[in-house]
C-alpha cells in the first residue's frame, strides 16, 4: 500500500479494521482499509505538523498523532477521521503512549529533556517530567 513521504509510524484500530500511518513530509496521516487494503483518506495535520508516532485510543475512538518539530500532539477523531483537536507539549516530541484506561497520553519530548503528561479527554498538559537528555521514546506496560 502506497503512502505519503517518509512514513514514520502505523497504530491499528482495536478490531484491525483500519490502519493510520504517519508521513512526515507530507504533514499527513493515511487512513487504511486493513481488510481491503485500499487508502481511505488522508487527513491533512495542522500547519507546521510533521506527524511522527500514533497510539489508538482503547476503545479506537480517537488516534494520538505526535507531531515532531511541530511541539503538538493532535488527536484524530476516528468515526469522522478528521483532526478534533491539538495541543502544544515540549519540543519534537516523538514517542507516545497511551495508558490502558486511555486517560492520559504521555510524549517523550527530544530537545526539551522531558516527557510530558497529557490529559487524553481534555487534550491538556497535566504536568511535564523532566528525564535527562534526548528522550525519543516512552512505553507503558501492560498488567496481565
Amino acid at each position: 500500500v502506497g503512502v505519503g513521504k517518509r512514513p514514520r509510524s502505523l497504530v491499528f484500530t482495536p478490531d484491525g479494521a483500519r490502519a493510520y500511518v504517519t508521513s512526515e513530509i507530507d504533514a499527513t496521516v493515511w487512513v487504511i482499509d486493513a481488510t481491503t487494503r485500499k487508502k481511505l483518506k488522508v487527513i491533512a495535520m495542522p500547519k507546521g505538523a510533521k506527524p511522527m508516532d500514533a497510539e489508538s485510543s482503547p476503545d479506537g475512538s480517537r488516534i494520538y498523532i505526535s507531531n515532531g518539530r511541530g511541539g503538538t500532539v493532535s488527536v484524530i477523531d476516528a468515526a469522522t477521521d478528521s483532526v478534533a483537536g491539538t495541543v502544544p507539549v515540549g519540543q519534537r516530541p516523538w514517542g507516545i503512549a497511551l495508558t490502558p484506561d486511555g486517560r492520559k497520553l504521555y510524549t517523550a519530548n527530544g530537545p526539551s529533556n522531558d516527557v510530558s503528561v497529557v490529559d487524553a479527554r481534555g487534550l491538556k498538559v497535566t504536568r511535564t517530567v523532566p528525564v535527562g537528555k534526548i528522550p525519543w521514546g516512552v512505553a507503558i506496560g501492560r498488567a496481565p
